[in-house]
């Protein structure tokens, strides 16, 4: 243990309240941190597991429709299967239809789909939104009747086999999931014609950046490799198509970043307050110091020691209570919202390692860069008249 080292142990820091401080200060920093880990994690999972995180579509944008389907086994497929990021290629068919049930009438999106799961007792079976089962006072064992317009009008009858959460939904915009098969059959297909295809990607590349780059990478290879059979695709990725959910997480972001800020100044000049108290109580101290030979850097050393085991305390103590924080909000749920402003019913947290230390390290580093402002007292000081004085 050095000199500096020795002595900075030696002060007494009378630092409770800046421990207290420093602590809710980084507790709220990795509590922000994580509730914007969380919005974007929820909206990204929900994006995909709804639409894919890239899109091909029919180049007539018709998809919604019984006229313009897409072969199903493109001969593009497998080079798009190959792109780096790229999880799973999955075939679904779309059709626009009109629910009724008793004198209730609501537009949805009916979306048939592989890995749709349902026993098979169940005909024509359906996975609906709890919007809808709100509106239509449904629940699953139910049924209703569908309308498809188009030619002519279909009617269908389908079992509710459960009700699914979408974080995405709004009054305008209600999917209905069902069989692939099922509604090929509505829209009177072969197994071979699709509405689309929904690419998903790996956790990594799930990003805004992420999905357009993959959305022009894959509307590149099904440009070069399509065949004279083919039908014309278009590739858009689902920042593309919610432009408004990405530019609300974006807004979240910066949001966070203006609270990082804020809690490190607060932070800091709390701590500049009590490190002066610890200058004046040590003037005495620091006279000695001066009259034995002792630099000002190196006196500077000792204090700024001294305070930045207060720091550390207090970084510690927010990040326990922080964690603490999400873990029960994370299994709990106590803290709820409006689905309808913020697209999902409580407040979600995720954890990212990484943010976190991120967030914890340059705060402490500006933390301590502000110290270095109180420091400067200490040159200020005459050896001879606090000697004198003590």
């Amino acid at each position: 243990m050095g000199v500096t080292g020795f002595i900075s142990r030696k002060l007494r820091f009378h630092g409770n309240l800046a421990v207290i401080s420093i602590a809710l200060s980084f507790l709220v920093m990795i509590v922000s941190v994580a509730v914007s880990s969380g919005f974007r994690k929820e909206i990204r999972d929900s994006l995909s597991a709804a639409t894919g995180d890239v899109q091909f579509l029919p180049s007539d944008m018709d998809w919604l429709s019984e006229n313009s389907p897409i072969g199903r086994y493109p001969a593009y497929l497998p080079h798009i299967d190959s792109l780096a990021g790229v999880k799973s290629v999955s075939p679904v068919v779309y059709r626009a239809g009109i629910v009724k049930m008793g004198e209730v009438v609501h537009g949805v999106l009916f979306k048939g789909v592989e890995e749709f799961s349902a026993p098979d007792s169940i005909s024509m079976a359906v996975s609906i939104p709890s919007r809808l089962a709100d509106i239509l006072s449904i629940g699953a064992g139910d049924s209703f009747q569908a309308y498809f317009v188009g030619d002519r009008v279909k009617v269908r009858k389908f079992q509710v086999a459960d009700v699914h959460e979408d974080l995405a939904e709004t009054d305008d915009r209600l999917v209905v999931y069902a069989r692939l098969s099922d509604i090929q059959r509505v829209n009177g297909w072969r197994e071979d014609q699709v509405s689309a295809f929904d690419i998903r990607l790996e956790e990594a590349f799930r990003t805004e950046s992420g999905m357009n780059k993959a959305s022009m990478e894959a509307g590149a290879m099904a440009l070069l490799y399509s065949s004279d059979e083919d039908s014309s695709v278009v590739s858009i990725s689902a920042a593309e198509a919610n432009p408004q959910l990405f530019d609300w997480l974006s807004l979240i972001d910066f949001n966070v970043m203006v609270i990082l800020g804020l809690m490190t100044v607060v932070a800091g000049f709390n701590m500049i307050s009590g490190l002066l108290i610890l200058l004046f109580e040590n003037i005495s101290t620091i006279g000695i110091l001066k009259s034995v030979g002792m630099t000002d850097s190196a006196i500077v050393k000792i204090f700024l020691r001294s305070s930045s085991v207060i720091v550390l305390k207090g970084m510690a103590a927010g990040n326990i209570l922080a964690f603490l924080f999400c873990l029960v909000q994370g299994t709990a749920h106590f803290i709820t919202l409006d689905p309808s402003n913020y697209f999902i019913s409580y407040v979600p947290v995720h954890l990212e390692p990484i943010k976190i230390l991120a967030a914890d390290a340059a705060a402490y580093l500006v933390i301590m860069l502000l110290l270095l402002l109180p420091s400067m007292f200490i040159s200020r000081i005459d050896p001879a008249k606090t000697v004198r004085m003590s």
